[in-house]
């Protein structure tokens, strides 16, 4: 498990939006991260397609619209210390929704794009059982001799890989790859390919998500 205590921390200046209900009658939370050059409340905008009643939906903002600067298949320290500031906005989330008495397995985490592959390093680097990720076109974050020294138990967590087989922007060997890290930590694997898609959100990944927050 990484450890996070004194990094510097770009993204720590930014508040959370929320949307939803309220921590107080919530049944389950979602944390949703955003992608390069977007935002908080752009990321929050799925919520409405989603309408789930009983969930709180929280999404930080990166520093200048993105949680780090080159591609998720740059080597780690180039995108550095973004990377590592954005797994700790995250993890701070977390830690903060445990006071309110969240245990992690009612906690959701989404990502598009960069916020996806952020949300899925953020599961596989702090393996714990959560109530699910969905990883929106993206994958397990540096270069491929990186991808490596992932250890724990995510015991059973639904990971959800949604991409483009054309995507410019997310290589479909790297999904097969982060499929394969998650299936060695112990996690159900849900990957599908969307033939000719390009690189956005669809209606099958939309109602995925919305069965498994009902079920929560």
């Amino acid at each position: 498990m990484m450890n996070l205590t004194n990094i510097i921390a770009p993204h720590n200046a930014h508040p959370f939006v929320y949307s939803g209900t309220t921590l107080e009658h919530a049944k389950a939370v979602m944390i949703m991260i955003h992608g390069r050059g977007s935002t908080a409340q752009n990321i929050l905008s799925l919520v409405d397609e989603l309408n789930v009643d009983g969930i709180v939906y929280i999404a930080p903002q990166a520093s200048d619209y993105s949680w780090y600067p080159y591609s998720f298949l740059s080597p780690v320290k180039m995108n550095e210390p973004g990377r590592s500031s954005g797994l700790s906005v995250i993890d701070s989330i977390a830690n903060q929704l445990s006071e309110y008495g969240f245990t992690s397995d009612k906690i959701f985490l989404l990502g598009f794009s960069q916020g996806a592959c952020l949300s899925l390093e953020y599961a596989a680097r702090f393996p714990k059982k959560v109530a699910a990720v969905f990883g929106l076109s993206g994958g397990l974050i540096g270069d491929r001799s990186e991808l490596i020294n992932y250890y724990g138990d995510l015991q059973g967590t639904e990971i959800f890989l949604g991409c483009s087989d054309i995507d410019p922007h997310i290589p479909l060997q790297r999904i097969n790859e982060t499929e394969q890290i998650f299936l060695s930590l112990n996690a159900k694997v849900e990957k599908r390919i969307y033939n000719g898609m390009g690189h956005t959100v669809n209606n099958d990944e939309i109602d995925f998500i919305r069965c498994a927050l009902s079920k929560s």
